[in-house]
């Protein structure tokens, strides 16, 4: 198995572009992992769902649940996924989010990933954003990448 680590480039900005490869794996829709740290400095763990944006991760949550607040708190963030059908194909991403608590910011980036995984059944994902989505507080997050690994053997 390769483990790939990409390296940052040289120069001011601390974050990396998102590797071609990794965004092939990453356009698949697949659900993610990330972990986030507890105030207590414990790790947390969440499934959630996510969509691309230029070398951006977007993710989204209703206001109020543990992970988004944490990241409030502490914009560190782990991010993984792994094949559904091949577990030993995975790839591992550290980064920083920004917070984005714009309304109809956060409506439209959860109704696009509502969009996305629910794309066999259009119908569905529209009642689910009108019947819960737009009746929550919700926040997004923008990813951007510090360290990327791949294991695609």
């Amino acid at each position: 198995m390769t483990d790939t680590a990409i390296a940052r480039p040289s120069g001011t900005s601390p974050f990396i572009a998102i590797p071609d490869d990794i965004r092939a794996f990453l356009g698949t829709t697949r659900f993610a992992t990330i972990g986030t740290i507890d105030p207590a400095g414990g790790p947390r763990q969440a499934v959630v769902w996510y969509t691309i944006e230029g070398d951006e991760i977007v993710l989204n949550s209703a206001v109020g649940r543990r992970w988004p607040t944490n990241l409030v708190r502490d914009s560190r963030i782990a991010f993984s996924v792994v094949d559904e059908t091949d577990g030993y194909l995975w790839i591992g991403l550290t980064g920083l989010v920004s917070v984005v608590d714009d309304q109809p910011t956060a409506q439209a980036d959860i109704a696009a990933m509502a969009r996305r995984y629910h794309a066999d059944d259009p119908d569905k994902a529209e009642r689910i954003i009108h019947r819960q989505f737009e009746r929550q507080t919700r926040i997004s997050f923008r990813m951007r990448l510090l360290s990327a690994s791949r294991h695609f053997d």
